[in-house]
Formats: structure tokens, C-alpha cells, sequence
């Protein structure tokens, strides 16, 4: 018995590292120009230039694979580079960046007649089927004004023409750094503008841990959700209220490519259940109108494939897509990922004992609406947390657990977070980056008794 629970334990360990069919995967397009969200079946596809590629090859590779367009013997395909190419490649900018530079770019003139390939001959050498690089280095070799440039202004033409015809894609596994980097780079305000950074603070300042029972007000699609179940490991309960009748979106959870146990530990409870002793009951009208609203918005959300908007072929940067034409993942993942409601037997243990945690991530909702509701759900001692946008929503919150004397420790914090570019001769930060990631109020439950 023993050695087959330790052959299943080996078998999900590959699992996580290797791709399998049905899985959930985030390609990186050309070194973070556009981000893919899609699910790994017989029919995706993903759009590169004006072409679709099968998504088969990925199927069976290692997470971090790189990949690249290549001309098979079926036509343009996805093929897996080596390592050893994806060494002698950088070893080669590394040689390159190094040479002591002596010349400049003032006398060079960007008049459009430097390159003496036309668009004729790239075409011909694609039909007798040359690889991406080659024409690159076609385009290198036909410049005459490459030579003059300096190293790092080779580099930069060496970057872009490899970017256009010799595209490269990266194999992630989608985790919680990776989903909130890839969804706050493009489409922020779906998530809240919620940053990495501020998403790693607040499991922390929430002291998520196995065996945990955590209690979660999720508006922002699912994303503190899912982050809170990887940190449980399958242990523990992250349950999600909310007001109303209809459980908040949370398409971002099945992305996660959790397992069967992992899933059974999310569940959702609505707050009236959680607070059904009480003799009067009333939702505040935001929420329900939100959690309202949030009906189709769910219908519509129901596999990655589907959990993204399309966007137009004119996004360039941080572009996020999600393409996939197999048509059974759908109902698939709805029966498999979906989050299923909480026992009774469970909702009245929660009852007697509390949540060891509290997280609310509801940017569009007044904070102390919220939080004055939720915290009697707590165990004494227990720790909180709450997200916003701004500043003014949680100061107005924390004046008022002071004033009703419901918690200590109370503080706000804003995260703050510099990306550096390390390059030979060229360390410095990043010159665009967002002057916010959000605010966060946290501390610590007590008992009424204590407070008088």
C-alpha cells in the first residue's frame, strides 16, 4: 500500500514538471512581447504573425521548453530548441556585448536604403525553406549599415528581426507569480492592479499556511484564491463568501492545474449561511450587484481558452490571448475545476472554531462594509488582511476597528518594487514601470471580552 501511494506522489511530481494533454500551460511569445493563456489538446493553436500553429509539440515537453518556429516537412511548425543551441547562442551575444566599443551611430542615416534584401527575396528563400535564422542572418549580411553600428545597436537590430522572423516561444507553468505578472502586464484591471509583490505580502501578513482554514471575499477573478490553495498544498480550506446568492467569478483558478484534492479544497459558502444564527441578515446593495453581475460573466469564463478576451493583431506589448479550438476542454474543466460548495458539517465546524485567516480582495466594495461583517467569523488571534487600489478606503477602515476596538496590530503598508535590467555596461532600471501595486491593511482579530 505504501509503495503505491509513493508511485502516485513520483507520478504527480512529473506531472507538475512535464506537460500532458488537458493541462493548462503559459507561453511566453518572444521573450514577454505577448502572453498566452491556453490548454494543451489535439486542436489548440496559437497565432504567430499571420500563421497558426499547432500546439501538439508541447504536449510531453518539460515546463521551461523553449520552442521555435521551424519549416517541417508538413509545413511551418513548432520545434523545441536544444540547449546546447540555446547556449552557443548566448554565449555568442555575451562574446559580442563584451568588444570594446569604439564606434558611434551619428553619422548613420535611417533613409531605408541600407538593407538591399527586398521582401521578394525573403519570400523566396521561406518557399525553398529556409529556417528563421538563416534569414536573419541573410538580413545581417545584406545590411550596410550593420558593420558601423555599435555592438549594443547590433544587438538591438539582431533582437528585432529574430522577434519577427524567427519567433520563439516559452513553455511556463502557470503559478501565482507567473499568472499575476502576466495579467498585470496587460489587463491589471482585472485583477485589481493587484502586483506580485503586494500578492506575496499579503499570503504572508495572513499567515497562510497548511492545515489552514481561510476565509476569502475574491473579487479579483479567482486570483487570491488559487494563490491561497497552492500556498495550502491540498490541506486546509479556502473558502470564498460572498453576498447574494451567486458565488464572485473565478476563472483564474482553473489555470492553476491544481489536482482533484486541491480542488475539493476550495469550496464557497455564501455569508448568510456562515452567519445564518443571527436573526437579521441584511447584504450590503454593491455587492449584490456585483455578485449579480458576476453571473454571466461566469457562464462566459469557463476554460482558459475562454478566460481572455481576444485582442487585436495590433498589441505588441504585453499582450495576453488565450487561443484553443479543442471543444471538449470546456465541459471538461467546468466538471473537474470548478469549486464546489461546503458541507454543512464543515460550515458548522467553521461556526464553533472560526477561520484561522481572513483575505479581502474587493477593490469596488467599501472596505468597512465588508470587514465589520467578517471579522466575528475569525477565532481570536486570528490574522487579516485587506487589499485596495487606494489609500483612503483602508484608512477610513482602520479608524474604525479602532474605534469599535475589534483588532490590534493594525497597520497599512505599500509595497514597493524596482525591476533592474542587468546588462554588460547597461545596468539600470527598468525606465517604464508602475508607480503603485496597491495598499494593504492588516492585523490581528480580538475577543469583545478583551476589548472592554
Amino acid at each position: 500500500m505504501a509503495s503505491e501511494v509513493t508511485h502516485e506522489n513520483v507520478i504527480v511530481k512529473q506531472r507538475r514538471r512535464i506537460t500532458w494533454e488537458g493541462c493548462s500551460v503559459l507561453l511566453d511569445v518572444n521573450d514577454g512581447d505577448r502572453f498566452v493563456f491556453a490548454r494543451l489538446t489535439g486542436g489548440s493553436k496559437i497565432k504567430v504573425g499571420n500563421k497558426n500553429y499547432s500546439l501538439r509539440p508541447l504536449i510531453g515537453c518539460p515546463f521551461g521548453s523553449k520552442f521555435q518556429v521551424e519549416v517541417g516537412a508538413d509545413g511551418p511548425c513548432l520545434s523545441r530548441v536544444t540547449s546546447t543551441a540555446e547556449g552557443k547562442s548566448s554565449d555568442e551575444t555575451l562574446d559580442h556585448s563584451l568588444v570594446e566599443e569604439q564606434r558611434d551611430n551619428r553619422a548613420l542615416v535611417d533613409n531605408n536604403t541600407a538593407q538591399s534584401l527586398t521582401g521578394e527575396d525573403i519570400d523566396d528563400m521561406r518557399r525553398r525553406g529556409a529556417t528563421g535564422d538563416q534569414i536573419v542572418g541573410a538580413l545581417i549580411s545584406n545590411s550596410a549599415t550593420f558593420g558601423k553600428k555599435t555592438a549594443f545597436s547590433q544587438e538591438k537590430y539582431r533582437i528585432k528581426k529574430q522577434k519577427k522572423y524567427a519567433p520563439t516561444i516559452l513553455l511556463k507553468r502557470p503559478f501565482a507569480r507567473s499568472i499575476c505578472e502576466a495579467y498585470f502586464k496587460k489587463y491589471a484591471e482585472k485583477i485589481g492592479y493587484l502586483r506580485v509583490d503586494t500578492l506575496s505580502l499579503m499570503l504572508s501578513m495572513a499567515n497562510i499556511s497548511s492545515n489552514s482554514d481561510v476565509l476569502l471575499v475574491d473579487m479579483l477573478e479567482g486570483l487570491v484564491t488559487g494563490a491561497v490553495a497552492e500556498r495550502l498544498g491540498g490541506s486546509g480550506y479556502a473558502c470564498n463568501t460572498y453576498y447574494g446568492t451567486t458565488p464572485y467569478p473565478s476563472s483564474i483558478i482553473r489555470m492553476f492545474n491544481f489536482s482533484d484534492e486541491t480542488c475539493r479544497r476550495i469550496v464557497h459558502c455564501s455569508l448568510a449561511e456562515l452567519r445564518s444564527d443571527d436573526a437579521v441578515f441584511a447584504s450590503p446593495n454593491k455587492l449584490e450587484d456585483v455578485s449579480s453581475n458576476g453571473t454571466g460573466q461566469e457562464e462566459d469564463i469557463a476554460c482558459p481558452s475562454d478566460a481572455i478576451l481576444q485582442t487585436s493583431e495590433d498589441d505588441v506589448n504585453g499582450d495576453i490571448d488565450a487561443t484553443s479550438e479543442a471543444t471538449g476542454c470546456t465541459k471538461e474543466s467546468k466538471s473537474v475545476k470548478s469549486c464546489g460548495k461546503a458541507a454543512p458539517e464543515i460550515i458548522k465546524l467553521w461556526k464553533k472554531n472560526g477561520f484561522s485567516s481572513l483575505i479581502v480582495a474587493a477593490p469596488n466594495c467599501d472596505a468597512w462594509d465588508i470587514i465589520k461583517e467578517l471579522i466575528p467569523l475569525l477565532s481570536h488571534s486570528a490574522p487579516f488582511v485587506v487589499y485596495h487600489q487606494y489609500l483612503q478606503p483602508l484608512a477610513t477602515c482602520m479608524h474604525n476597528l479602532q474605534m469599535e476596538k475589534m483588532a490590534i496590530g493594525l497597520q497599512i503598508s505599500e509595497p514597493w518594487l524596482r525591476e533592474y535590467q542587468v546588462l554588460p555596461s547597461r545596468t539600470h532600471p527598468f525606465m517604464q514601470m508602475n508607480s503603485s501595486g496597491g495598499y494593504l491593511m492588516s492585523g490581528t482579530r480580538i475577543s469583545s471580552c478583551e476589548a472592554e
